[in-house]
């Protein structure tokens, strides 16, 4: 038998450069990453019918450009809050002044309404009081600084020759040329020009003085109108576990600032009885008007009595030193009647404030918003050691 040679080993087959690593191939095919995210395999499953345009990319959530764009928007943001707060702040005064005094006028019109009034009769028996309050004073006091105007501009030259004919001003005069400079300041164009812008701007105080005016009065009406309301409203903002002590805490804060402001009235109100009746007995002319004055001023804190009682002495004088002096001496002990007598009777069952909180606060309402922060400086403080007392204290003893 003839032996067939046995076939030669075959080769092994040389390695195929485009192959890929055998370590690859073992698993799914690593993505390639470029600068647009990772790049899909070509043997990757197509998008489902529900991404139209192909799978989001990677969220740029924590991206350093998205922070500082949103941190930037932010600041702007708040910027642009400040800056319309304050452009509006006359108009938020003015509705805070509203809404304080549509509080400090409720107790009234709930008063009216134990006698059987509807509210809507007793809101408005309430606001013709108010206006009637706001007439009767333009009615006391415009006719006479109108009659004192006219009288001062027709003396005005017995006045010059009276000051010609003074000893001082003539040496004065001699020696400075004072009437001379005067007069011929007056005749000159400047002053004509100063003064009519003056006059201007007078009216332009003035016609603004009316229509804040006439805005709060409107907007108190609606105010007390809409209370109730607007206290189911507010109420409901707070969660409901909560809701319950939140609207007592509320309405005793609600009653404590109406206590204030009729205490207030009442006080008022007696200072200016008391005064047109003095002011009568001293046969010092304009007594309602001053009384008026008197009564207005008196509701500002701690600095309004000085001013009345200032402007009062002030016309005393012009009837004489003594009648001066015997006012002086009258509105210093009518003002320690009221502040250790007055007051605390007809403020201790409406507002319970520390004499100290109470200057605290209307020191700090009168820097901040000067005689209207004055105004609500003690009810809001009395509302915050509402708040302190009933909230506060008790949390931290229980902690």
């Amino acid at each position: 038998m003839s032996e067939h040679p046995s076939p030669a080993p075959e080769a092994p087959e040389s390695p195929d450069p485009v192959a890929a690593d055998p370590a690859d191939t073992d698993g799914p095919a690593k993505p390639v990453l470029t600068s647009a995210g990772p790049l899909r395999p070509l043997d990757a499953p197509e998008d489902p019918p529900d991404l139209p345009f192909g799978r989001p990319g990677r969220s740029m959530r924590n991206h350093p450009f998205v922070f500082g764009f949103t941190a930037a928007l932010g600041v702007l943001t708040a910027w642009w809050l400040v800056q319309a707060v304050v452009s509006a702040s006359s108009v938020i005064i003015l509705i805070v002044v509203s809404l304080f005094l549509a509080i400090g006028l409720n107790p009234a019109v709930e008063a009216l309404r134990r006698y059987g009034l509807p509210r809507m009769v007793a809101i408005t028996a309430v606001f013709f009081c108010v206006i009637a309050v706001f007439v009767a004073f333009g009615l006391a006091v415009v006719p006479p600084l109108t009659t004192q105007s006219t009288d001062f501009v027709e003396k005005l030259p017995q006045y010059v020759r009276e000051l010609q004919d003074n000893p001082l001003i003539r040496d004065l005069d001699e020696r400075f040329q004072i009437l001379s400079r005067l007069q011929q300041y007056v005749t000159s164009g400047d002053f004509g020009s100063q003064m009519f812008g003056g006059v201007l701007g007078f009216g332009q105080v003035l016609i603004g003085a009316v229509f804040n005016s006439l805005t709060v009065l409107v907007l108190t009406l609606y105010f007390l109108g809409s209370l109730d309301s607007l206290k189911k409203m507010a109420y409901r903002l707070v969660p409901r576990s909560r809701r319950t002590r939140a609207s007592l805490l509320g309405d005793q804060i609600i009653a404590s600032i109406g206590g204030y402001v009729a205490g207030n009235l009442i006080i008022s109100l007696i200072a200016g009885v008391a005064t047109f009746f003095f002011l009568v007995l001293m046969k010092v002319p304009y007594a309602l008007g001053l009384s008026l004055i008197v009564a207005l001023t008196d509701l500002i804190p701690m600095v309004g009595a000085f001013i009345g009682a200032g402007v009062a002495s002030l016309v005393g004088f012009f009837v004489s030193p003594t009648v001066g002096i015997v006012c002086i001496v009258f509105f210093t002990i009518y003002q320690q009647i009221e502040n250790y007598w007055i007051a605390p009777s007809v403020m201790k069952s409406s507002v319970d404030v520390p004499p100290l909180a109470t200057v605290v606060g209307a020191l700090l309402g009168g820097a901040l918003l000067g005689v209207v922060g004055a105004l609500l400086g003690i009810p809001l403080v009395a509302a915050i050691l509402l708040i302190v007392r009933e909230v506060i204290m008790p949390r931290q003893e229980q902690s």
